[in-house]
């Protein structure tokens, strides 16, 4: 099967193999992967056009914070996630 057929998508001999190994690695079709990367990404995109819009939102109610508050709240995500 020509790798090229399985999404009208123009990539390197690489990144073509890559996907592939990738898609090997979790025991799946590259369609399936292909399929289960984009949907993540489309979650994800999602996800944070909401959380930005939250904050356009709060910011247009005049619910600010400083900017020390904020640092504060992106060091305790980060160690949050970096824990998980």
């Amino acid at each position: 099967m020509d790798p090229r057929s399985i999404i009208p998508l123009d990539m390197d001999e690489s990144l073509r193999t890559a996907l592939h190994a990738a898609a090997a690695w979790r025991h799946m079709s590259v369609d399936d992967y292909l399929r289960d990367v984009i949907g993540t990404a489309v979650r994800m995109d999602t996800e944070l056009a909401a959380f930005v819009q939250e904050g356009i939102d709060s910011a247009d109610r005049g619910e600010l914070i400083s900017q020390d508050e904020m640092e504060a709240w992106f060091e305790a995500r980060y160690r949050s996630a970096a824990a998980e």
